[in-house]
């Protein structure tokens, strides 16, 4: 894989990108975890086939590469057989991607305050030993003992605890998926990048505010001209993939949620308020100016760090 930068994690690797063959007009939505990803991967669906009946399940269509629970010649061979245009799921930086002027490579940003709320409901959701024994029969667990948790840790007694784990989650970004730092640092890869024509940044509070206008900016930076985003938008909808849950969610085909479902929470933004005070407010702004510098802050907040 060339310099790019490792990640490697119990949930997945980088490395498995090594020897996959890109075609001219793949695309790799490329988020941080609760980012948008599915949504983002529906709307690609939407463009590419200009229907919402896709004929299997999303997660087989578009899957995420990385990931520990399938053997990566068994990815590798769905995604050779696919004659239609791809489109393949990525939780790594940019840095740690294989970069080919053929592929448009797609990221979404979101508040990560709402990121926290989101993911804390989202391990809530996972049956844990269900995704080990995934592992072990894909991979084999022997082989990820290195970054295996020497333990599993107490879960946070409440929702105000397990935002704060996750802010101040000092695992350096590859070791794990979630978390302050490797939420912004993935960030921060595709903002140097913005300026690229095959890298294309989105924000979850644009995809809420107006999702019919950027199904179509996204279709216009992927050359799609034909589709017809106002009869296509309301698949899109939140509510219209929690309603197609086993077809829509990721891991369907090997199950790891407790509720499928429930993998669509909410959707919402703002989550965060309920939780936290103003001087929360101002430690979590502070512990952001550590990590990225304001420009960037802005751009994911969509302005500065408020109360």
């Amino acid at each position: 894989m060339g310099t790019v930068v490792r990640y490697r994690s119990l949930v997945a690797d980088n490395a498995r990108w090594e020897g996959f063959e890109f075609r001219d007009g793949d695309i790799v939505i490329a988020t941080a975890p609760k980012c948008g990803t599915t949504w983002t991967q529906m709307i690609c669906g939407l463009l590419i086939f200009g229907t919402p009946d896709f004929g299997r399940p999303l997660d087989l269509i578009s899957p995420w590469l990385e990931q520990t629970v399938k053997a990566r010649e068994a990815v590798f061979d769905d995604l050779a057989a696919q004659t239609h245009r791809r489109f393949i799921k990525s939780h790594t930086p940019l840095d740690g991607l294989p970069l080919d002027e053929r592929v448009t490579y797609v990221t979404v940003a979101r508040d990560p305050r709402d990121v926290a709320m989101s993911m804390a409901h989202h391990f809530d959701n996972m049956d844990f030993d269900a995704f080990l024994k995934l592992i072990d029969a894909a991979t084999g667990l022997d082989n990820l003992a290195d970054v295996m948790p020497t333990e599993i840790p107490e879960p946070p007694s409440s929702l105000r605890e397990a935002f704060w784990l996750w802010v101040e989650d000092t695992t350096r970004p590859g070791q794990s998926l979630s978390g302050l730092s490797y939420t912004l640092h993935h960030f921060q890869t595709f903002w140097k990048a913005r300026d690229r024509p095959n890298v294309v940044l989105l924000h979850y509070g644009d995809l809420q505010d107006d999702l019919p206008g950027e199904m179509r900016r996204l279709a216009d930076r992927l050359g799609i001209d034909d589709a017809d985003i106002s009869a296509l938008a309301g698949a899109a909808s939140f509510d219209a993939m929690r309603d197609r849950a086993p077809d829509v969610a990721p891991n369907t085909t090997e199950p790891i949620w407790r509720d499928s479902a429930s993998f669509f929470h909410r959707g919402t933004s703002g989550q965060w308020r309920e939780i936290l005070d103003a001087g929360d407010v101002r430690r979590y702004a502070a512990r952001v100016a550590e990590l990225v510098p304001p420009d960037l802050s802005e751009w994911v907040h969509r302005g500065p760090i408020t109360e």
